[in-house]
């Protein structure tokens, strides 16, 4: 049985990255200004948004779920934290499942839960697009009981 294709973003869906910030030293924030996301091990230092771990696992029960996210390209540590990331906090339910791209327009697939519409062209994803943290999806308790409604085999 073929299931519907769910992709999930890391920072600021899965990801809680301002959680990761607040553990850096001031002086480092300043030095990397507006582009923080550049911080090497920065993507290291980040926990789970709360209720994503227990999301992701029930949605990977109901959805062939993939984690598609976007890392810097001036911060090489970001692409291997991210895996890292995946591999800590959500074991084998995403072995293998992880894409990093800049383009996420170009994965196919029925969902795309994203918080930034213009990163990495997700507005341009071909599947139906769910704008994590907005006021219709403001939090996983929302995203989550959406999904399951939609959730069913192809």
């Amino acid at each position: 049985m073929n299931r519907q294709i769910l992709y999930l973003d890391m920072d600021g869906v899965l990801v809680d990255f301002e959680s990761g910030l607040r553990r850096v030293p001031e002086d480092v924030l300043r030095e990397y200004g507006e582009h923080r996301d550049r911080i090497p091990g920065v993507f290291s230092l980040m926990d789970p948004m709360p209720g994503a771990l227990a999301a992701y696992a029930e949605l990977c029960g109901l959805f062939d779920t993939f984690i598609l996210s976007t890392a810097p390209w001036e911060n090489p540590s970001a692409w291997t934290d991210k895996l890292l990331w995946a591999k800590r906090h959500l074991g084998d339910l995403c072995t293998k499942r992880l894409i990093l791209t800049h383009r996420k327009d170009l994965n196919r697939g029925d969902f795309l839960v994203d918080d930034r519409p213009t990163r990495g062209h997700a507005e341009d994803f071909q599947g139906e697009f769910i704008h994590f943290g907005s006021e219709r999806f403001p939090d996983w308790a929302a995203a989550l009981a959406y999904l399951r409604e939609r959730a069913q085999p192809r």
